[in-house]
């Protein structure tokens, strides 16, 4: 594939806001984003903003919390409902109706001890099971909250502080949450979430099980998780991070002895934290990346010919990985690109944040002529 034959990331638009934007969410079924973030002061921004028909991208409203908000999702609210989940620096998960100024319509003060580091929804969609959010604390717990039920977790998954992969002596803290995702959402009743944490451990927990189904240590904090598809069978799993750690995991095929297969690389292009991933909602295999440099990458995921394949003994199937291609990568900002979120509606739209307090809109071009 030729330079010119490459998908490209061009800039479409931008704006300035006066608040450090941490993240930026399409609402579906609308050419509107919401981008929540920091005051210089310490206080909460939650700001609307409707892309025209021009490209300009002008303010229907904006809010300001008691707290700074950390992240953000729509995944557990009715496709075009317009109600965003929230959790914020004093530890409140709260869901906003952005349809009506940003109402309170669900609230748990107190829900994580310290900042909700990332959040995750799921059940938007039918026959995918209860509207549920999923939280990473700074406490280094994982809940998980049915947002029908006020106050209560549903389920509470908090690592002892000996519990360290990594191989921490004895009696330290427990270490940080910072990454947290569902995914296995095929049907009613089965439903994993992908926990990451500081320290590099990415814990899998089978809620119907309410057991760890699997772990690993990838060797360096974990800053995002995604499925590449919540609401099918287990598939793949994208785990970025500190030092420009970029992990691909098999999930389809679980080893009872070595695990899943992993595609371990350090993302020679990033050269640095790589803060968010992102799969293309309309394919699957393609999933962007956005860095502390500033840069956007975009990959591809290719199967190997055989994704399974007998272990040495014969007694069970092992997992075999695939490899990653690069597919373009386009440097927007001289600071941290925090955040990247696809259309879930136009293929090849996204938005993103970063830490020069600029929202960014984007189109990537020849995507279906990458496959």
């Amino acid at each position: 594939m030729t330079r010119l034959e490459k998908p490209q990331i061009i800039l479409h638009k931008t704006k300035h806001v006066a608040f450090t934007p941490y993240e930026a969410r399409w609402i579906p079924r609308t050419a509107r984003l919401v981008v929540i973030g920091q005051h210089a002061r310490g206080t909460g921004a939650l700001h609307l903003l409707q892309l025209g028909t021009q490209g300009e991208m002008s303010t229907l409203f904006e809010t300001e919390k008691s707290a700074a908000i950390k992240c953000s999702t729509f995944g557990a609210s009715a496709y075009g409902a317009a109600q965003l989940a929230t959790g914020d620096f004093d530890g409140q998960v709260a869901v906003y109706d952005l349809e009506h100024g940003a109402k309170p319509v669900y609230c748990v003060s107190g829900a994580h001890d310290g900042v909700v580091n990332a959040i995750d929804g799921c059940g938007a969609r039918p026959d995918t099971g209860a509207p549920e959010l999923a939280t990473a604390g700074r406490d280094g717990v994982i809940k998980v909250w049915d947002v029908r039920q006020q106050g209560v977790p549903v389920a509470v998954m908090a690592p002892d502080g000996d519990d360290h992969r990594d191989g921490r002596r004895p009696g330290l803290a427990r270490p940080e949450a910072w990454a947290v995702a569902f995914g296995d959402a095929h049907n009613n009743e089965e439903r994993v979430v992908a926990a990451g944490y500081d320290n590099g451990d990415i814990k899998l927990f089978d809620l119907r099980m309410m057991a760890v189904r699997w772990e690993t240590n990838v060797g360096n904090g974990v800053c995002s998780l995604q499925f590449d598809r919540q609401d099918i069978r287990m598939n793949k799993l994208v785990a970025t991070g500190l030092e420009a750690s970029l992990n691909v995991f098999d999930l389809r095929t679980i080893h009872p002895t070595t695990g899943c297969a992993r595609l371990d690389e350090r993302d020679q292009h990033h050269h640095t934290t790589i803060w968010s991933c992102k799969h293309l909602p309309q394919n699957r295999e393609i999933f962007m990346t956005a860095g502390g440099d500033g840069a956007l990458n975009l990959y591809r995921y290719e199967y190997p010919a055989q994704r399974t394949r007998r272990d040495a003994d014969g007694a069970h199937d092992e997992g075999v990985a695939g490899t990653l291609q690069l597919l373009n990568t386009n440097v927007f900002a001289e600071q941290p690109i925090a955040h990247i979120d696809w259309s879930p509606d136009k293929e090849g739209l996204c938005a993103f944040t970063a830490f020069d307090q600029t929202i960014r809109v984007a189109v990537v071009t020849r995507l279906r002529e990458a496959l």
